[in-house]
């Protein structure tokens, strides 16, 4: 398995043939290293309905017959599109041919802002676990500390987390450092910082503060066999 983080909370795995991008925020996305053009996902799988999430999902999709995995009402929304999804809840898991995922709870909101500057409710924002070739990853998605990460850390055998440290709209360094200790992973990878002014932070400060656990801040392309 090879996974790789593209800037901001791109995350793109490849595992049993297939390729995967989470949150695959790309135009815009001055950190990133992606273009859109270049990109041939077979699955995406989508956090929540922010714009700098939900990114180039419907191009993407349409382009190369993605299947969208999201939660409820954001699947829903996209497939309005035109697009290929499978809706899931928090605390669902389904076993795809790829592997296995299981959305977890986020604490943050999620909302889709259309080109008529008109919000359109996406339902519940969530992490994401998927389970494939054996290794556990954790997408925390954009959320704030919670104390039931303690129980989604014993729940599951965590190989490599990604944890947004940005503060503003999600955990700062901090509290994200508390909740490395509860989830347990192997490793942790600071992700939404940086993007944008409020956001600004220092991912190795974060890591360099981590006692419970390895962290390391990934370089934009920067890939990891796991």
């Amino acid at each position: 398995m090879k996974v790789s983080y593209h800037g901001h909370s791109v995350v793109k795995i490849i595992t049993n043939n297939k390729t995967i991008l989470i949150d695959p925020f790309i135009n815009g996305n001055d950190l990133t290293d992606l273009k859109v053009e270049n990109e041939k996902p077979d699955v995406i799988l989508l956090t929540h309905g922010h714009n700098d999430h939900v990114g180039d999902t419907v191009e993407l999709a349409k382009k190369n017959d993605s299947l969208v995995i999201a939660p409820h009402e954001l699947a829903d929304y996209l497939s309005w599109k035109g697009l290929n999804t499978h809706n899931m809840h928090i605390g669902g898991a389904y076993q795809f041919d790829f592997g296995k995922v299981k959305l977890t709870q986020a604490f943050h909101g999620s909302s889709y802002v259309t080109e008529k500057n008109e919000i359109v409710y996406t339902g519940m924002p969530a992490g994401i676990l998927l389970m494939a070739e054996g290794k556990t990853i954790y997408h925390a998605g954009d959320t704030g500390l919670f104390s039931d990460m303690k129980l989604i850390g014993e729940l599951n055998d965590i190989d490599l987390a990604f944890l947004p440290i940005g503060d503003n709209f999600t955990m700062g360094p901090e509290d994200a450092t508390v909740a490395a200790k509860f989830i347990e992973a192997k490793l942790v990878v600071p992700i939404h910082f940086n993007t944008f002014p409020p956001i600004k932070q220092d991912p190795h400060k974060f890591v360099e503060g981590l006692k419970d656990c390895n962290g390391k801040v990934m370089e934009v392309g920067e890939v990891i066999d796991l």
